[in-house]
């Protein structure tokens, strides 16, 4: 970086096409990706499955921040997980690829998702939609909301972990 910081994106005003009241959930998302794709931008490879202290690797958070918003999506559009989705969760955590591929991953699903955004019928946002095998309740609203929440989570736990690994790996 240059010493220059940008605003976050909340302070950058309204994502077009999206919902004013969803706008809270493309800021996250933006935002997130955003500082997930500048800190593993020079992120060292062979550190990319480490786990320092038994923390969730790098590698973990990338697979999981882009299933997460898949999944939570998927299920606010009142559809259940596909096959091909139950197959990246059970493989998340597992080294299968690289950095560029998973954070390219990770875009495309940010992508994707604010994509949605701009197709949500705000009279929804109350309805109830089942979430995993059990159908456990939940809203649209709650479903997006968690969208957004869990992968900021998941965002800052990367860019701890990040910090940790390049300032005390060897």
């Amino acid at each position: 970086m240059t010493g220059e910081s940008t605003p976050e994106y909340w302070l950058l005003g309204p994502v077009p096409g999206v919902p004013e009241l969803l706008q809270p959930v493309a800021h996250a998302l933006l935002q997130a990706r955003k500082e997930v794709l500048e800190c593993v931008s020079d992120f060292p490879e062979e550190l990319l499955w480490e786990q320092p202290a038994g923390l969730a690797s790098v590698g973990f958070h990338l697979q999981h921040l882009a299933g997460v918003i898949d999944r939570l999506f998927t299920y606010a559009n009142k559809e259940q997980l596909s096959a091909e989705q139950l197959t990246y969760l059970s493989l998340e955590g597992k080294p299968d690829t690289s950095i560029a591929s998973l954070a390219s991953h990770f875009d495309r699903q940010v992508n994707t998702a604010l994509e949605q955004l701009t197709t949500i019928d705000v009279s929804s946002l109350t309805e109830t939609r089942g979430v995993g095998r059990k159908q456990i309740p939940s809203t649209v609203l709650g479903l997006l909301f968690h969208a957004a929440e869990h992968t900021m989570r998941h965002t800052g736990q990367l860019l701890v972990t990040i910090r940790i690994l390049k300032d005390y790996t060897v």
